[in-house]
């Protein structure tokens, strides 16, 4: 386990507060949704839903929107939460809880970001998932289809 993820996880036992994150499920305007591949631990190499942990002192619609063009290269909007996850053993760094988006591209260039080693755009859910995003998004496509 990397040092950063270590921190967290003990920051997470000695604060015992859980962390904020966004997530979102990113359409594009053909109708394909936005995976990033992680560069880094923990999960360095498995597909995820773009997002991250919630920026201080900005509200969470706007960290989705960073989060989207930080990992994605894609400007977003932001229609609605479609759900909140917060199983505490959803992240091995720690207790997080997840806010879902659902986000439609409104512009920019498809792209990975510097903590993604790939971005791409699916039509079927891929193999390899990080945390319990592939629940997640299994279960997002049969509540919004």
């Amino acid at each position: 386990m990397s040092l950063y993820v270590e921190l967290l996880r003990h920051l997470s036992l000695i604060i015992r507060k859980p962390y904020v994150a966004v997530d979102m499920v990113l359409l594009r305007k053909d109708g394909s949704f936005v995976l990033v591949k992680r560069a880094f631990e923990p999960y360095a190499g498995c597909w995820a839903l773009p997002g991250g942990l919630a920026e201080y002192g900005k509200s969470l619609e706007e960290s989705a929107v960073r989060e989207a063009k930080e990992e994605t290269g894609l400007d977003v909007e932001i229609v609605r939460v479609l759900d909140v996850f917060s199983n505490p053993e959803r992240d091995p760094r720690g207790h997080v809880v997840s806010v879902c988006f659902l986000a439609r591209e409104k512009g920019g260039e498809l792209r990975a970001g510097s903590d993604a080693q790939e971005v791409n755009a699916f039509r079927e859910v891929p193999p390899q998932f990080a945390f319990d995003h592939e629940d997640l998004l299994r279960k997002i496509i049969k509540d919004i289809t």
